[in-house]
């Protein structure tokens, strides 16, 4: 992690550099006078989640899932900074009443500095969440109404990269376009056991929010593993609110480039009110999706499940998942969880 650290510094200087003088050549400069408490501009919270799982297929398990620190810095000036580092799964009990600290691991989530020209134009650089997914971007369990992922946001693609990105936003009508370019600098040095290995990663997001928010993404890596090749993915989200039901849906396509299956994968999720029947600030969530890998075959999940905002920062949530197939990023059974910022 350290080494890694230092190679995102280096990488970082280096395009602020060339970004500070870009930025001059192009346009006024427009610093702001240095704020009296430079301290003041450092901001520290987090979030965490906590849960018990009663699986179909294994013993019942209670586990702090995670906890996770964000430290920001920003002022008037167009340079901002932003980490996440995270302690997953510190704390666990199974059915022998024993805890166990075996499964914790701290990981750098996020370490990113941002520089600011314009609304149409941001660059950042350092390790950060890959724009392919709506789902992927939330990631925090307090800005989600279940505690399990959908399978398809997380066996088919890099969750992180290690890299540069151009963002940046523009007015169309009564829309706003988003447009995300990113693309691999660093190989990421860290591996768990579980996790799959993604490197030459490539790619785009394009979005139009108004009243709903449609997303396209465009994706080229190659995978390491029993997958191993060179694949190219296509992506798609949505996300809507009938009167006051949010339906959220996004799909996935691989394609190899030696004309092999690549992999696929979809869901489709709601989100109900319950205030209308009489249990206020509760959402009834129900969702479905399929996901394919090469050499793993097919599977079919469903949620049902009830959440519960204590209060805007806080969620209880309550879930059932059934469907086929046995898969570790998302047990069939039961889960009753907490989540928070902090």
């Amino acid at each position: 992690m350290i080494a890694n650290l230092r190679l995102f510094m280096r990488i970082s200087c280096v395009f602020i550099v060339g970004s500070l003088a870009l930025s001059i050549g192009l346009c006024k400069p427009a610093f702001a006078e240095e704020s009296p408490n430079w301290r003041e501009n450092f901001k520290l919270g987090g979030f965490s989640s906590a849960g018990i799982t009663i699986n179909r297929d294994e013993s019942p398990e209670a586990a702090i899932n995670e906890i996770s620190l964000l430290f920001s810095w920003a002022n008037d000036s167009r340079l901002s900074f932003f980490s996440e580092l995270e302690l997953e799964r510190p704390l666990s009990v199974g059915d022998d009443e024993e805890f166990s600290r075996k499964e914790g691991r701290l990981d750098l989530e996020r370490f990113y500095f941002d520089y600011n020209i314009s609304e149409k134009v941001n660059f950042r650089a350092g390790r950060f969440l890959t724009p392919n997914s709506r789902w992927n971007l939330l990631r925090a369990p307090p800005l989600l109404w279940t505690s399990s992922r959908p399978l398809a946001t997380a066996r088919l693609f890099p969750t992180r990269t290690d890299g540069l990105m151009v963002h940046g936003a523009v007015p169309f009508k009564n829309s706003a376009f988003e447009y995300k370019l990113f693309a691999e600098l660093i190989k990421d040095q860290e591996q768990e056991n579980n996790e799959l290995a993604f490197e030459q990663v490539r790619g785009a997001r394009f979005s139009l929010k108004n009243e709903s928010d449609l997303g396209v993404s465009l994706l080229s890596f190659t995978e390491k593993g029993i997958n191993a090749g060179s694949f190219r993915m296509l992506g798609l989200d949505y996300l809507t609110y009938f009167k006051d039901i949010e339906v959220s849906a996004e799909g996935f396509k691989r394609f190899n480039t030696d004309n092999k299956d690549g992999g696929s994968g979809a869901y489709i999720q709601t989100a109900v009110p319950l205030n209308t029947i009489g249990f206020q600030d509760w959402y009834w969530i129900t969702r479905l999706e399929t996901f394919q890998r090469p050499n793993e075959g097919s599977f079919e999940r469903w949620l049902l499940g009830a959440t519960l905002r204590v209060k805007p920062t806080q969620l209880l949530k309550l879930e059932l998942i059934g469907g086929s197939g046995d898969q570790p990023q998302s047990p069939r059974g039961l889960t009753a969880s907490f989540a928070l910022f902090f």
